[in-house]
């Protein structure tokens, strides 16, 4: 394997470590703020860091395949499972978001103030586009479409640290007790366009 991709993969495994260490933290965070909170974007944003962690595991698995060197035929049946798993992820991730926010809005359940997912958001939303970032600039130079496919669903984790983060803060403020559960809905589209074109790719592979 030349030395330049040994290189790039090193640092490709370095971010999924990262990811999946950076996220549990995240998850018992955002879980626990959530829970005491009443807080269903919160708790949603939490178990979308346990499914982050989860395609960082995914992704760990196909580089350290390539990594050791294994032929071009298992390593794109790796890439093919691991892009599979992504867009899993993505999937699981929209069905527990949608059951909840919808039961908040019917239900009409407040959330109470969380000073501390506020700070979780504001933190990841810095974090999550920095990762993004070096797993696509990774990706491109192994040509991997699943850690692309993983970078971007790291951008996902971003933009619902941004849509959090405002729905706590309107809460917060304004008392707006809706925007909790309209915050969680307005990230349905993107996660369910990532997921279908994950498992879409992972067929063309």
């Amino acid at each position: 394997m030349a030395e330049a991709k040994t290189k790039w993969l090193q640092r490709g495994i370095w971010l999924e470590y990262f990811t999946i260490g950076w996220n549990a933290v995240e998850a018992l965070v955002a879980i626990g703020a959530g829970w005491l909170a009443g807080s269903i974007a919160l708790i949603g944003f939490g178990l979308d860091s346990v499914i982050e962690s989860a395609s960082g595991a995914i992704l760990l698995w196909r580089l350290k395949k390539e990594l050791a060197g294994v032929s071009s035929e298992q390593t794109e049946k790796a890439e093919r499972t691991a892009l599979l798993g992504v867009g899993i992820t993505f999937w699981l991730l929209s069905g527990y978001v949608a059951y909840e926010a919808v039961g908040k809005i019917i239900a009409k359940e407040a959330p109470d103030v969380s000073v501390v997912g506020i700070v979780l958001a504001t933190v990841s939303l810095i974090v999550m586009p920095v990762l993004a970032w070096g797993k696509r600039f990774v990706a491109a130079r192994i040509q991997s479409r699943a850690l692309e496919a993983d970078a971007m669903e790291t951008v996902v984790c971003a933009y619902l640290s941004f849509t959090l983060l405002l729905g706590l803060t309107l809460n917060a403020w304004l008392g707006w007790w809706w925007a909790d559960p309209v915050a969680s809905l307005l990230m349905l589209p993107v996660i369910l366009r990532e997921g279908w074109e994950a498992v879409k790719e992972a067929k063309e592979v």
